[in-house]
C-alpha cells in the first residue's frame, strides 16, 4: 500500500506537487481553475472503480479497489465514479463501497480551499435505500482536529434510468414511471444534504430487448430529471449501438426539446468500436463531458453481449489531439489502465493504452 500512502494526508491527488509530477503541463491552480471553466475544457469521468468493476465475479479486494482510485486521481482526473450502494445480493463488487466512501472522507481533502481541482467522487445510489445509507456515512464523519468540514472533497450522487420499458424491468425490477418516483425522492433529499445528483439514462441509443430506441422518449425522461433538480444526465450507449445517423438524431432531438449541451454527458461503450466516433460527434454538437474506464473495463449484466466502456485513455489521446484540455496526464493513467487490467486478470481494451504501452518499453 506504499502508493496509497503516498496521496493519504495532508497530500490531496491535486496539491501543486502532484500536479507538477503527473501532468504533462504544470498549470498554477489559478490558471487550472481558469482552463475549467472554458470550452477548450473537457470533463473526464472515469467510472472504473464502479462501472469497470461491479461485473466481476472474482472479488476484489477493498486495497485494490482503494488504489485504483488513488491512482486514477494522481493522473490529474477531476471526477471518480467510486462505487455503488445497491444490495449487495445484486451486486456483490460493490459491497465495500460505504468502506471506500469512508476512506475518501477521512483521507482525501484540499489544503488550499481557493484550490478547486480536487476531484469529485461520487457514487451511484439506486434508490431512497442506497442514498440513506450514502447519507448515513457522510454524517457520521467527524473531522479531526487536523481537519475542516469545508475541506473534505465533493461528493457526488449517481442515480440510473432506463429509456426502454423492457430495460427498466431487467435492470430496476420496475417500471419506467416507477423509477421515476424513486428517483424523485433521491434527488429531493440529496437537494436537501446540498450534494449535487447525476443521472444515467440507459440504452439510449439501443436496447438489447427492444432494439431502437425513440429519441423524445429519451428527451421526456431528460426534462423530468432537470426539473427535478438534477445538474448533469448522462446519456449511456450501454449496447454500444450508437452509430453516426442514430447519436445525431438524438442530440438534435435533445437540443429541439431546449436541453442544454452543458447539462449533457455521454456515457459510452465500445462494443462495435464507435465511441470515438460518437465522442467526435458529441464534441461537434457543444458536449464536453464525456465518461471512460481505464483499460475498456466495463460491461453491462443486463446488456448481453456489451463489451466494456470506452477506454478513458482513447478519450484523453483524443482530446489531446485537438488541443483541448483535460488536465489529465497521458502516460501515467496509461500506466494505471495496464495496472488495472492486470490485477483483475483482464485483456488491456483501450486501443491507445494498448499502443503506447509498445512504445513507452
Amino acid at each position: 500500500m506504499d502508493f496509497l500512502k503516498l496521496s493519504m494526508r495532508k497530500r490531496c491527488a491535486f496539491s501543486s506537487e502532484i500536479i507538477q509530477r503527473f501532468t504533462v503541463t504544470s498549470y498554477p491552480v489559478s490558471i487550472k481553475n481558469r482552463l475549467y471553466s472554458t470550452q477548450k475544457f473537457v470533463k473526464i469521468t472515469d467510472v472504473s472503480p464502479r462501472d469497470g468493476l461491479q461485473n466481476e465475479s472474482k472479488m476484489i479486494p477493498l486495497k485494490m479497489k482503494l488504489e485504483l482510485i488513488e491512482r486514477l486521481a494522481s493522473t490529474g482526473i477531476r471526477s471518480i465514479e467510486c462505487g455503488s450502494f445497491v444490495s449487495p445480493k445484486w451486486v456483490p463488487q460493490m459491497a465495500e463501497s460505504d468502506q471506500i466512501l469512508k476512506h475518501i472522507l477521512q483521507e482525501k481533502w484540499n489544503d488550499d480551499d481557493k484550490d478547486t481541482t480536487c476531484p469529485t467522487y461520487s457514487f451511484l445510489v439506486p434508490n431512497s435505500h442506497g442514498f440513506n445509507a450514502l447519507r448515513d456515512q457522510l454524517q457520521a464523519y467527524k473531522p479531526s482536529s487536523t481537519t475542516i468540514a469545508r475541506s473534505i472533497p465533493p461528493i457526488g450522487v449517481n442515480i440510473f434510468l432506463s429509456a426502454t420499458e423492457s430495460f427498466s424491468q431487467k435492470n430496476l425490477n420496475c417500471s419506467i414511471k416507477e423509477s421515476i418516483e424513486r428517483a424523485r425522492l433521491v434527488v429531493n433529499a440529496a437537494l436537501v444534504a446540498n450534494l449535487q445528483v447525476r443521472a444515467y439514462i440507459s440504452v439510449v441509443l439501443g436496447c438489447p430487448y427492444e432494439g431502437y430506441v425513440v429519441p423524445s422518449n429519451v428527451a421526456s425522461l431528460a426534462i423530468e430529471l432537470i426539473e427535478m433538480g438534477v445538474s448533469d444526465i448522462a446519456l449511456g450507449d450501454t449496447t454500444g449501438m450508437g452509430t453516426k445517423p442514430n447519436t445525431l438524431k438524438l442530440l438534435k432531438t435533445l437540443e429541439a426539446a431546449g436541453i442544454s449541451n452543458k447539462i449533457l454527458t455521454m456515457h459510452l461503450h465500445d462494443t462495435y468500436g464507435m465511441s470515438i466516433a460518437n465522442m467526435i460527434l458529441g464534441l461537434e454538437h457543444g458536449i464536453h463531458s464525456f465518461d471512460g474506464s481505464v483499460g475498456g473495463l466495463g460491461g453491462c449484466p443486463y446488456s448481453p453481449g456489451a463489451t466494456g466502456n470506452v477506454g478513458t485513455e482513447d478519450l484523453v489521446y483524443l482530446c489531446n489531439s485537438l488541443g483541448l484540455e483535460t488536465l489529465i496526464d497521458l502516460e501515467s493513467l496509461v500506466q494505471v489502465g495496464q495496472w488495472a487490467t492486470q490485477i483483475i486478470g483482464r485483456p488491456n481494451r483501450s486501443k491507445v493504452g494498448s499502443a503506447l504501452l509498445q512504445k513507452m518499453k
